[in-house]
């Protein structure tokens, strides 16, 4: 065998002989590397000198993050970790002691502040909390513990770590115990705060249904029902098909006998007119010598006279028919009303279509109607002038009904007063105060805020002392007065409580009974004893609103029977 075995041994290869070498040299290598990277770490580690502990307060050392971008905090994370592991495990068991005492201040300081959020500032359970988180942060700013746990470098030692343990637990236990006993009163109270809140989006919902519903509330008092419109309509047309039958006639002299008894009715609506005749003729003792004056405007006239053409007044009475426009006397040289009605800001307030217009105001929504500027609505004060000879006058509203004769009203002796009207004031209700603007200087110079209102709607006036005080000068000065209004809104009453202040002679109240249009508990007896009953407010008795218990007492004096009612179906 030349070349297997040399000696009595087996040959090995040279190339498999370095092979080896090379293999074991290559590991040693490696090893080598690896021991020197780690070492170099370690000597990395701990050459690098971290931030001083005196120079960070405690919450910043505790709140460490290892994760931080920052490398310098990074490091010394790093180096404190491997310390704690390597010198002092307490310094973990430190660590978590003061992440608990943080967790509970943490609680507290949210009880507190929820605290204050329920208007608790004066109460026995938030000077506790306060208390409470003072006290834990005056315990880890003790200088014993901030020396020898938290600003040393050194070994813990175990005694003051275990004091400090004690009364972080004991801290943590009373917090405990505060936050159980006042977490029911937290629930009391946020229901509470809850029950508020939903009684103030429920008021502001109640707010503005009141509006709506005042705005609805008008559109159905002012609005013209079809049945009405029908009437009107049909008279009219009657009016034009047979103008034969209804030229004007001539001016009867019972219309300027002062001996007789005279009546004012200014009215755009034929039926309530019609109503108040009928009711005043059919409960007189002596028809004959009641005379009534019904004025309405150019639009209606033509209806009203048709409708006193063809249903003539019963039992003698006289009815006279006319026009505002037929009394040349009032134009805006001389009443205020129609001079203002010209003024550009006035048609602007009461005419411009602007939304805010129907819901600003709920409570005087009504005197934003330009109705309340209407002629027909001031006529009462030109009655001397409209019936220069007369020396009596009684004033009926539209909304009316008579219920037994009214002639004694002109035996009343009325001590030279000018008014005679039944006084609506008691207690402090109706008081000249809820009318005018007292606040204003001429007002509250001029007039007494306590003073007792009375009721438009039956007026009995002695026209001969209206003549002698000058009443209607003194109401052209008010209105005049008044344009801006700053001494009163609007409508006639306050007008007139100003203009016959001190000359109105309280009527006895079953003269005339208020509030069948808007008041439902007014007692039956008082109704029926009433000479005059007013159906004031919006629920007039035409209306599809009005109370039912008060619309028959209006409807008996309807005349049902008129042809065109029956055409138009009114009161179905």
């Amino acid at each position: 065998m030349a070349g297997g075995i040399r000696g009595g041994r087996p040959l090995i290869p040279t190339n498999v002989g370095r092979l080896g070498f090379r293999n074991n040299s290559y590991k040693l290598f490696i090893s080598s590397l690896f021991t020197l990277l780690f070492l170099a770490t370690l000597s990395f580690l701990f050459s690098t000198n971290p931030s001083s502990p005196t120079t960070r307060d405690h919450d910043s050392v505790l709140n460490t993050n290892p994760y931080s971008k920052s490398p310098e905090v990074g490091r010394t994370y790093v180096h404190r970790t491997f310390l704690a592991l390597k010198s002092d495990p307490l310094k973990t068991r430190l660590d978590l002691i003061s992440k608990q005492a943080n967790d509970h201040i943490a609680l507290v300081n949210a009880y507190a502040a929820y605290a204050r959020k329920l208007k608790l500032e004066n109460s026995k359970q938030l000077r506790i909390f306060e208390d409470l988180v003072r006290n834990f942060s005056d315990l880890t700013a003790r200088p014993t513990y901030r020396v020898t746990l938290f600003d040393t470098e050194g070994a813990i030692e175990e005694d003051v770590l275990r004091q400090f343990e004690k009364e972080v637990k004991d801290r943590v236990k009373t917090a405990r115990q505060l936050i159980a006993e006042a977490k029911e009163s937290f629930d009391n109270q946020l229901k509470i705060q809850k029950l508020k809140d939903t009684i103030f989006a429920v008021n502001e919902l109640l707010t503005k249904a009141k509006k709506q519903g005042a705005f609805s509330s008008l559109i159905a008092a002012k609005s013209i029902p079809k049945s009405l419109h029908c009437l009107a309509m049909r008279l009219v047309e009657e009016r034009i098909a047979h103008p034969e039958k209804y030229v004007e006639s001539e001016s009867q002299p019972e219309f300027e006998d002062p001996n007789l008894y005279h009546y004012a009715i200014f009215s755009d609506n034929v039926i309530a007119a019609s109503v108040v005749v009928n009711s005043a003729i059919k409960n007189s003792k002596e028809p004959w010598k009641h005379v009534f004056h019904v004025v309405t405007d150019r639009m209606n006239l033509a209806a009203m006279q048709v409708w006193f053409k063809m249903r003539p007044a019963q039992s003698g009475a006289h009815v006279e028919v006319k026009a505002v426009e037929d009394y040349t006397f009032l134009n805006s040289s001389y009443v205020p009303v129609l001079r203002q009605l010209e003024s550009a800001n006035l048609q602007k307030f009461y005419f411009e279509n602007r939304a805010e217009n129907a819901t600003k105001d709920a409570n005087n929504l009504k005197f934003r109607n330009p109705k309340y500027l209407s002629m027909l609505n001031h006529l009462r004060f030109y009655l001397p002038e409209m019936y220069p000879k007369l020396h009596r006058i009684l004033f009926l509203d539209d909304d009316i009904v008579v219920q037994r004769d009214l002639t004694g009203l002109w035996d009343i002796d009325m001590d030279g007063k000018v008014n005679g009207a039944v006084e609506t004031c008691f207690g402090s209700f109706h008081r000249y105060a809820q009318y005018m603007n007292f606040s204003h200087p001429l007002i509250k110079e001029k007039f007494n805020p306590k003073a007792c209102a009375w009721a438009y709607g039956m007026n009995f006036f002695d026209l001969d002392a209206w003549r002698r005080e000058k009443c209607t000068e003194q109401y052209h000065y008010w209105q005049t007065q008044n344009e801006n209004r700053a001494l009163w809104k609007l409508g006639t009453l306050p007008p007139g409580l100003i203009t016959f202040y001190s000359t109105t002679k309280p009527l006895d109240k079953s003269w005339h009974v208020l509030g069948l249009g808007y008041n439902p508990s007014i007692s039956m007896d008082e109704i029926n004893n009433a000479a005059v009953i007013h159906y004031n407010g919006n629920m007039k008795p035409w209306l599809d609103i009005a109370m039912n218990q008060f619309r028959p007492l209006w409807t008996k004096y309807v005349d049902y029977e008129m042809e065109f009612v029956q055409m138009c179906n009114f009161g179905l």
